[in-house]
């Protein structure tokens, strides 16, 4: 259904109305016109827009005008250049993946839950009848088990919530461990058939991550790891996220792969044979993905390291 429907082959569009500096040159200037047409060129069917709730949300929840309207350039220059678009939640008052950015309280506070909500309506009541051309990710990689409890509840709420407003509009959903496939069984079964299982796949983070300068102090940033020395083959991958296929055939349910990919400490022709098998078994079971990211961010598609490598790249995703 994704692959019909134009979701099968995307990229994020990180670090435009997300983890940045907000400003106006940031916001305006990072992500244009020119960019859309180049990801149309290489082939993509969409794109996924990661969105900080600072870009279109007041502290009081109310709403930004000024970010509904980037929301809605942005969609405009989809529709200009034939792409899809995933409208990801990345952070939401009192919840971020990333644990340096301190925003925490979210599964404990009905207050910044409401705002959470509040975001999805407005979402849905401005977009839900362009259900052929959009698809909404409630919230972006939550971290940690003891949130799950409480993430199911409110997930299920923001669904019922969406369905008030737009009842056809397609919702993806992701489990605990930032997203993990491993995860996913834990999730209940979907609100109902509108609803997709969502997972982000960087495995493993000493191969896809190396030289991360972001990561804890546990983790050996001056290590180099080589595709060889990784362990990683395609019967690897396949068995890594077994856990995910199994449980979206227990309930007939689509997985999205809305993040993967391998930072640019690793040299082009390693990372070749990561997405080499990574996509076999995507093919295999009609995964649909969104490589992480277009742009920068350490993992950019567009930068010029990939310069001698992104034809057969492009072929392989």
């Amino acid at each position: 259904m994704l692959k019909e429907r134009g979701f099968y082959k995307g990229v994020n569009l990180g670090g435009w109305l997300s983890q940045c500096d907000y400003s106006a040159e940031r916001l305006d200037g990072f992500i244009t016109g020119p960019d859309f047409a180049q990801i149309a060129a290489w082939g993509f069917d969409h794109v996924r827009i990661p969105i900080d709730y600072n870009v279109i949300q007041n502290e009081d929840g109310s709403m930004k005008p000024e970010g509904l309207a980037r929301i809605d350039g942005a969609l405009a220059l989809c529709e200009k250049h034939g792409l899809n678009a995933v409208l990801d939640l990345h952070k939401t008052q009192g919840f971020c993946f990333d644990k340096a950015e301190r925003e925490d309280g979210f599964f404990e506070s009905e207050a910044q839950q409401e705002k959470f909500y509040a975001i999805w309506e407005c979402f849905a009541a401005r977009y839900g009848q362009k259900h052929d051309h959009v698809i909404f990710e409630l919230l972006n990689e939550v971290t940690e088990k003891e949130y799950l409890p409480a993430w199911k509840r409110v997930s299920r709420a923001c669904v019922r919530r969406i369905r008030a407003l737009a009842p056809e509009m397609y919702v993806l959903l992701g489990s605990y461990c930032w997203n993990s496939a491993r995860t996913l069984p834990e999730l209940d079964p979907p609100y109902d058939d509108h609803v997709i299982y969502n997972f982000h796949f960087y495995e493993p983070h000493t191969f896809t991550h190396q030289g991360a300068y972001w990561m804890d102090e546990s983790f050996d940033k001056a290590r180099r790891v080589s595709y060889a020395e990784s362990g990683v083959s395609e019967a690897w991958i396949e068995d890594f996220l077994a856990p995910a296929f199994e449980k979206a055939a227990q309930e007939g349910c689509e997985l999205y792969c809305g993040e993967y990919g391998v930072i640019d400490v690793v040299p082009p022709e390693e990372a070749l044979g990561w997405f080499r098998d990574l996509h076999a078994v995507f093919e295999r079971h009609g995964v649909a993905r969104s490589l992480w990211s277009y742009k920068q961010m350490d993992f950019g598609l567009s930068d010029a390291r990939l310069d001698g490598v992104r034809d057969e790249l492009l072929e392989l995703l």
